[in-house]
């Protein structure tokens, strides 16, 4: 099989006929071990014998997929061990399956011991990866997947499978939220810097640090005046950015950004570029998947434009 370019949402529901497989006899998996040296791949609190990875075959198929996903999704992951990308992808599912710790199972599948499944499922190249929900397909992908975009998709999957997962809890996290809603915003800030020095993409820890700069820029503002004194003098940028502070804090985040995507209108220059670096922040403050922050940030690419 060819190593195809990664595809989003090829899957087309009643494309794939599982009929063939439904009828194959059940038998008990075996559990796979990870790619790389990692967490064991049992659950955390499952019953004696649960994995989050396990290896399927034809025998299996029926139990540990389809007759699993009526009560879990089930992720299948088409591989060989000649495919060199299925080297690059299968760890990271394995290892967020593991994370998952429970919310979903990944179904591993060796195409050239199962050549029927891959049939079944119509797989032209590896890697490939299906979702399987209430026994039926419900995604899938191709290729090799960037870690955050493959976590994405994994949210979709469980949403489809109506599973709520509440994310990991990290204590560094929470030693960091406590300092700030106690008011230490030194605490606060050196304790996200450390949570971003080793793990720069964390959007949690970034959305935290911005939120300690929004606190310190608002710190002994009257909120009435500042917003009356932004309402007396609409390009005062100064001004225009403590009240969008202040509107954020006060829960009127969208009014503060198109404060803001307005006053990048009318200004030029060293005045602009501020304005749009303090829009960003605001941003960060909610975090990227805030439906405004998207709203906002096409608005803002529209005025710099």
């Amino acid at each position: 099989m060819s190593d195809p370019r990664m595809t989003s949402s090829i899957f087309t529901r009643g494309a794939v006929d599982l009929s063939a497989l439904r009828s194959t006899p059940p038998a008990n998996p075996r559990p796979t071990t990870p790619a790389q040296a990692g967490p064991p791949t049992g659950l955390p609190g499952g019953p004696a014998g649960a994995a989050a990875v396990i290896d399927v075959t034809e025998a299996t198929f029926q139990s540990e997929v389809l007759e699993r996903s009526l009560s879990t999704p089930v992720v299948v992951d088409f591989w060989a061990e000649w495919c060199e990308p299925c080297k690059q992808l299968s760890p990271v599912l394995e290892r967020l399956a593991v994370e998952g710790g429970g919310a979903w199972v990944l179904a591993k599948v060796d195409v050239d011991a199962n050549p029927r499944i891959a049939q079944m499922f119509r797989v032209q190249g590896i890697p490939m990866v299906y979702a399987v929900v209430g026994g039926q397909p419900v995604d899938a992908f191709s290729g090799v997947v960037p870690e955050a975009q493959l976590r994405q998709w994994l949210q979709a999957v469980l949403k489809a499978g109506g599973v709520t997962v509440a994310e990991p809890e990290d204590p560094r996290l929470d030693e960091a939220d406590d300092a700030l809603m106690s008011g230490d915003l030194e605490a606060a800030e050196r304790a996200y810097r450390k949570i971003l020095a080793e793990s720069p993409a964390d959007a949690a820890a970034e959305a935290g640090l911005a939120q300690v700069g929004l606190a310190r820029r608002v710190a002994g503002a009257d909120p009435q005046a500042a917003l009356t004194a932004a309402a007396q003098a609409p390009d005062d940028v100064e001004a225009q950015l403590l009240a969008a502070d202040i509107e954020v804090l006060s829960g009127m985040a969208e009014q503060a950004y198109a404060r803001l995507v307005g006053l990048v209108r009318r200004t030029a220059g060293e005045d602009r570029e501020k304005v749009r670096q303090h829009l960003v922040s605001l941003f960060t403050v909610a975090g990227p998947d805030d439906p405004a922050v998207a709203s906002a940030r096409r608005a803002l690419a529209s005025a710099l434009f």
